[in-house]
């Protein structure tokens, strides 16, 4: 069972922006460390950006067009996606772990079992 839920995917053409939003499915608050993930057809799935105590991480594939951000209840997620490639297409996840600390968590926020939850995933499309 999903323990969040993702919207805001789309279909948008090479360039457009999109904001994805992850909110939990039921009360969970004070989540530390939470990311976003992505799979795209016949490839595994990749850790994308992350937010935790010590900041945000990204991909090297998104960085300077994806912002992660969180709420000020710690609570919800979003990930703001600018100059969209079609690259970029995917179905993307939210995914978090209720930890409080993660030691390391510079060299471990890619690997997804790191995250015990996850959401069901949201479509986004870009066309060239």
């Amino acid at each position: 069972q999903a323990q969040f839920v993702e919207s805001g995917g789309g279909s948008v053409q090479a360039g457009g922006s999109l904001r994805l939003s992850c909110v939990p499915s039921r009360d969970i608050y004070a989540i530390l460390y939470m990311g976003w993930f992505r799979q795209a057809p016949g490839q595994a799935r990749e850790g994308v950006a992350t937010i935790y105590p010590g900041g945000t991480l990204y991909a090297d594939s998104v960085k300077g067009r994806f912002t992660i951000s969180q709420d000020n209840a710690k609570s919800r997620l979003y990930l703001h996606m600018i100059s969209l490639k079609p690259e970029d297409t995917a179905v993307y996840y939210c995914a978090a772990t209720t930890s409080n600390f993660v030691f390391n968590w510079y060299a471990r926020w890619q690997n997804e079992s790191e995250y015990p939850l996850w959401g069901q995933g949201t479509q986004v499309t870009v066309s060239s």
